[in-house]
């Protein structure tokens, strides 16, 4: 069965504040379930949004709706979280903690917050799941080496148009997933594009390919809805078809929907 693996749900019966800026209507898992008939996928991993902080809820919520055997969920926490805590995410189907750096504006965590929630997930067998810029990894890759656990880079590790391959962060991620340690996530192309919706973000397909090339069991990918960033809605169907782009080989479009997600978020084969 093939996996979106980066999505969001937003739902109102989840939110402590009535007046919540960065919320989105029409998310819940109602109008996803709609995306994956048109997109003809069968699973899915839901990050928790930043509006909702370290409460994790409305994404348990979210797995209990599309079941367990084929939803797994990415929370946000803080290292005061308890054992008991993370005993009951791990039985609502959360499989790793995502760690929102890129800017601080978005923050709800701290990079000194990073290796002891690692440590701590690691017994529980889950991942980090880093977005930060590709400054940002090389900065702190002492800190990568150290972890514990396997790590997640969110948006193709967010290489910079200008330089994308060639910018220092590509090696150390790669180095990182041909040792076994590390996923990238192909998604969020519109993230990083200058030529946008409107040219297909094909400024992107050269670094997706890089990827494609280098770590092919390494990869997933995540049509990243409900696309909170833009402004002009991509067609899900559309980014989809990007990976054929991106992964010209069916084969290989095929581990990175099936194979390689049913390992990294533990789906039955």
């Amino acid at each position: 069965m093939k996996c979106d693996s980066h999505i969001h749900i937003y739902d109102r019966a989840f939110l402590k504040q009535t007046d919540a800026p960065g919320f989105v209507d029409h998310a819940d898992v109602a109008a996803y379930r709609e995306v994956q008939a048109r997109i003809g996928t069968q699973r899915v991993v839901i990050v928790t949004p930043r509006i909702y902080g370290t409460d994790n809820a409305v994404t348990v919520d979210a797995i209990r709706q599309l079941g367990i055997d084929n939803a797994r969920g990415i929370a946000v926490l803080h290292p005061d979280v308890t054992d008991a805590e993370l005993d009951a995410l791990h039985r609502g189907g959360i499989r790793g903690i995502r760690f929102t750096l890129y800017t601080a504006k978005h923050a709800a965590v701290g990079f000194e917050m990073v290796e002891p929630l690692a440590h701590r997930v690691a017994e529980l067998g889950w991942h980090v799941q880093l977005h930060w810029t590709a400054g940002q990894l090389v900065e702190h890759r002492a800190m990568l080496q150290r972890l514990p656990c396997t790590m997640v880079f969110d948006h193709r590790a967010r290489l910079p148009l200008q330089q994308g391959v060639n910018h220092e962060a590509f090696g150390i991620v790669r180095e990182l997933a041909d040792a076994g340690r590390a996923w990238i996530k192909l998604s969020g192309p519109y993230l990083d594009s200058a030529d946008g919706l409107a040219g297909r973000y094909a400024d992107i397909t050269p670094m997706a390919r890089a990827w494609v090339d280098a770590v092919p069991d390494r990869l997933v990918w995540g049509s990243d809805w409900p696309h909170v960033t833009e402004t002009h809605k991509p067609d899900d169907l559309m980014l989809l078809d990007l990976l054929c782009d991106w992964a010209q080989d069916e084969a290989t479009r095929e581990r990175i929907l099936i194979a390689n997600p049913a390992a990294l978020y533990g789906f039955a084969s």
